[in-house]
């Protein structure tokens, strides 16, 4: 609202219009001068000059200060590693474990830390641990002065994930292949399964040689 239609609704008030009449000439509804009498002093006490000031003081005080270009938290970009790991197919209390091992001093914790670190039940960490130990994400180690297992992630980390996942996918190529053969090679399951079996082998037959050849930047 401008201040020409202030004054236009002072003018009104002095003329004894109502406030119907009013919104009508500004072409406003009644609503919203209701509200701008209200809050500048009443039918008695309005003034547009007032008015009008106390308005542009209100919008600057309202009016939130531009974001600054922050860094997003580390605890959000935590958050978001996590969410991939599992969105991965990674367990949630296992990509749990695993990050926190990643981001611990030395990349080892007892399942007492983990579980007290995470807040949840021994067995639970138990159950997480065994997956990462499955998978080749972490490694056991034996503490023989205090009889207990210490859990560690190392830099050949992820190396010696992918050795064990491929190796596994090389099973299901072989497997694959095996199953071809039972239903004949000539017929047209026998020639898919060949198909996806000679795909499997060979992605990861490369996989496997990318990453032992780039194991050096681990070291």
């Amino acid at each position: 609202m401008t201040q020409q239609d202030r004054e236009r609704i002072a003018s009104g008030l002095a003329d004894k219009l109502s406030y119907g009449e009013i919104a009508r000439r500004l072409d406003r509804p009644t609503s919203t001068i209701t509200r701008e009498i209200a809050r500048n002093g009443g039918p008695t006490g309005y003034r547009p000059q007032q008015a009008h000031q106390a308005t542009i003081r209100r919008a600057r005080r309202g009016t939130p200060a531009p974001p600054l270009a922050t860094t997003p938290p580390v605890a959000t970009l935590e958050q978001e590693i996590l969410e991939m790991a599992i969105r991965a197919g990674m367990p949630r209390t296992a990509a749990r474990v695993h990050h926190d091992l990643a981001l611990s001093e030395d990349g080892r914790r007892t399942a007492a830390e983990l579980s007290r670190r995470l807040q949840v039940s021994p067995a639970s960490v138990s159950v997480a641990v065994n997956f990462l130990v499955q998978h080749g994400f972490v490694r056991r180690e034996r503490d023989p002065r205090r009889r207990r297992d210490i859990y560690v992630i190392d830099d050949d980390a992820w190396y010696h994930a992918i050795m064990i996942s491929e190796r596994q996918t090389l099973e299901t190529a072989r497997a694959t292949m095996a199953a071809a053969r039972t239903y004949g090679l000539d017929s047209p399951v026998g020639q898919r399964l060949a198909k996806t079996a000679a795909y499997l082998e060979h992605v990861s037959l490369d996989i496997l040689e990318s990453a032992a050849r780039w194991r050096t930047l681990l070291a």
